[in-house]
């Protein structure tokens, strides 16, 4: 059982909403101090959209920062409904309430699930270009997403992280549903969440800009944090 920190943020009223990814990740980041200037600690960012907030939460803490790649399992038709989500490493989780109440067989979810395959191996080559991941093996390691719905994509992202094996794992987002932070804290060491509102209405609900975050977004925030890194390098 994860320890579940879900403070309410300074300045972030649960009536209103955060204005933007940045004022959200600068806040997170706030929120785990205690991790400041560790060496042995690095943030990943859910791309697309987590990896402006991680960028903040990563500068916050003078960490390094990456992306680690998931991809949601959309159902035909309705995309916005999660089947399920692929990650980096060949691993797969289900939303076993989604596929058996809408009884979708095998075949879909594995045509579905090799469309998302090569999307994910894309945008590693595009954010990543030729620099290999970064060693976790027994490092602190926080993953950021702006938000969590089912929970899928983080669930996927904490399945494939494991066989890395870090030595700790948090998990960092402004807000989610409470049910979702239940679900992801039992699978983690630390579940880090500003807002858990109910009724949520989606992660959009709570920002007053959700715009999507682009490819050259994603790409040029990694640039700029390993910039930083390597000005800060004694």
């Amino acid at each position: 059982m994860g320890e579940v920190k879900r403070s309410q943020a300074r300045g972030v009223d649960m009536a209103n909403r955060f204005a933007d990814r940045v004022q959200a990740g600068k806040l997170l980041g706030a929120g785990l101090s205690r991790f400041v200037g560790r060496r042995d600690t690095i943030v990943f960012g859910l791309p697309r959209g987590g990896v402006p907030v991680a960028f903040e939460v990563a500068s916050a803490l003078s960490a390094p920062l990456d992306v680690f790649l998931v991809r949601k399992l959309g159902m035909p038709g309705h995309e916005e409904l999660a089947m399920g989500a692929i990650a980096s490493g060949g691993v797969s989780v289900l939303n076993n309430d989604v596929v058996g109440y809408y009884a979708i067989p095998d075949s879909v979810i594995d045509s579905v699930a090799t469309q998302e395959q090569q999307e994910l191996e894309r945008r590693e080559r595009l954010y990543r270009g030729n620099r290999p991941p970064p060693e976790v093996r027994g490092k602190i390691v926080i993953l950021v997403d702006d938000g969590l719905a089912t929970g899928s994509t983080m669930r996927a992202a904490i399945a494939a992280l494991k066989k890395l094996q870090p030595g700790r794992i948090v998990v960092a987002v402004p807000v989610a549903p409470p049910s979702a932070i239940e679900d992801i804290e039992r699978e983690v060491d630390e579940v880090a969440c500003l807002m858990t509102p109910e009724p949520f209405e989606g992660v959009g609900r709570w920002y007053e800009e959700f715009s999507q975050t682009t490819d050259h977004e994603v790409r040029s925030l990694l640039d700029l944090a390993g910039t930083e890194i390597e000005r800060a390098a004694p």
